[in-house]
């Protein structure tokens, strides 16, 4: 797991948190004090032009009235409060007349020699020690007086720099905050992302790795109704499949191996014995008719796997024609008469009309007929019964094949559909068969879409009843 997608994935995530607020801390500081310097140098500059035009312009008239420095001093100092920044007044040859971070007495004649308004350039505030007059960094907006057209001084706001750098550093701890919760979340999402989504298919391809490796009964555990869940259930449903073919695999092999090998062992018993002497000449025709009767049987084991083989790979195409059900029984019932007769075992034919149509592959469901009737001949006692009948219902025609015979256990009810499966009562008897009629029975008449049914008691009888539709003759 050390190269896994998920390490990956967390690695750039936290990589892409740390670089995300290096790079938002660092322009968002410069750009923060940038808007605010922006915001409270304008604000300064209206505040200073107001007084200029409002309270000192009136100190360079000849106006009786005119203000005195004590009553800008005063005015200076209120304002000084409220804008927590200090306001001076300076005659247009730098000198200071008002400071109101002091008193008017205490002032000292200061001049700044240096001033010059056009040191500004074309913007109204400067940002440094303002000619090495503060020992910090000091925002500064200066305003002109002006009186009969000419500048007669400036009224200057000067704002410490720290003030401006402490709210910013507000604004910014809350936006850090922020930013730290977002990304808490962000982990809380990324938590829940690894429970539902990354443990689940952790899980998931931890199955498919037992499965690849043949280890069809291991579950993840892994319980839901989102798509998560369904594809964890899907899972199950596959292994359980793919168990159940496994096992059918298994014993498919074992069963056909059993029933290759028994054959094969009398053939080449009878002619190693014939070759060796063991058998005489005189009695080597009766044996021989073993061994054909064997490859016969090998023959039709055979010919019943390439049959159902068709059916697995769904190459086989059914040939539908109509055609009458009712001959096609005559004449699949006339090629047991001899066995029949043998056996002293009748056949009794029922049908509800002399006609009776029906739309399917005449072949294959003659294949059908013939396998009913040789099990039902072939389990049956002598001197018994068969009744074979036709019935029209519903445009569907049931065609019933009915016997006397022995008779299916309960328990075995479900299996007889199955390849090579046989009723212990059947392998004593039944020396010639495959196990496979009735499979290719069921895969015949599901190829056609229609169904097939046996009801039977033991000791009482079978009866297998199957449908095909109905085909009204023109």
């Amino acid at each position: 797991m050390k190269h896994s997608l998920y390490l990956k994935f967390i690695l750039t995530y936290l990589v892409f948190g740390l670089l995300g607020f290096l790079v938002i801390a660092t322009f968002s500081s410069r750009m923060t004090l940038n808007y605010l310097t922006e915001r409270e140098a304008e604000s300064l500059y209206r505040e200073a032009n107001y007084i200029s035009t409002n309270f000192v312009r009136s100190y360079y008239s000849d106006s009786p009235n005119a203000a005195s420095l004590e009553s800008i001093h005063s005015h200076f100092q209120a304002l000084d409060t409220y804008l927590n920044a200090s306001i001076w007044l300076l005659n247009a040859d730098g000198t200071l007349l008002v400071n109101s971070d002091t008193s008017l007495q205490d002032e000292p004649d200061t001049v700044i020699e240096e001033f010059d308004p056009t040191d500004m350039g074309s913007s109204y505030y400067t940002i440094g020690d303002f000619y090495g007059l503060f020992d910090e960094e000091t925002l500064s907006v200066a305003t002109p007086i002006t009186y009969n057209f000419r500048p007669r001084g400036y009224v200057l706001i000067h704002m410490p720099m720290s003030q401006l750098t402490a709210e910013r550093d507000g604004i910014l701890n809350v936006t850090y905050l922020t930013l730290l919760l977002i990304f808490a979340l962000s982990l809380m999402i990324l938590a829940a992302f690894t429970v539902t989504v990354y443990r689940p298919l952790k899980k998931i391809t931890e199955a498919a790795r037992q499965y690849a490796q043949g280890n069809f009964k291991y579950q993840p555990e892994i319980y839901g109704e989102d798509e998560i869940g369904q594809l964890a259930a899907t899972l199950n449903y596959m292994a359980h499949e793919l168990n159940e073919t496994d096992e059918y695999q298994k014993k498919f092999v074992a069963n056909i191996s059993h029933d290759f090998r028994s054959p094969l062992t009398s053939i080449k018993g009878y002619v190693e014995a014939m070759l060796d002497g063991t058998i005489p000449p005189e009695m080597q025709e009766k044996y021989l008719k073993i061994v054909l009767m064997e490859t016969e049987r090998l023959n039709k084991l055979t010919s019943g796997l390439l049959t159902l083989n068709s059916f697995d790979t769904k190459k086989n195409r059914l040939d539908i024609t109509d055609f009458d059900i009712n001959t096609l029984i005559k004449n699949t019932v006339s090629s047991f008469e001899g066995q029949c007769t043998a056996r002293h075992i009748s056949i009794e034919l029922l049908f509800d009309a002399r006609e009776q149509f029906v739309s399917a592959d005449m072949g294959k469901i003659q294949q059908v007929m013939y396998n009913l009737l040789d099990n039902a001949i072939k389990f049956s006692p002598n001197d018994t019964k068969i009744t074979i009948e036709t019935t029209l219902r519903h445009e569907k025609v049931f065609i019933s094949v009915k016997d006397q015979g022995i008779g299916i256990p309960k328990d075995s009810m479900k299996k007889i559909w199955e390849r090579f499966y046989k009723t212990d009562s059947s392998r004593g008897k039944d020396k010639k068969g495959t196990g496979l009629g009735l499979s290719i029975v069921k895969e015949i008449i599901t190829s056609h879409g229609e169904h097939i049914n046996a009801i039977s008691t033991e000791g009482v009888g079978t009866e297998f009843i199957f449908t095909l539709p109905h085909v009204h003759e023109e």
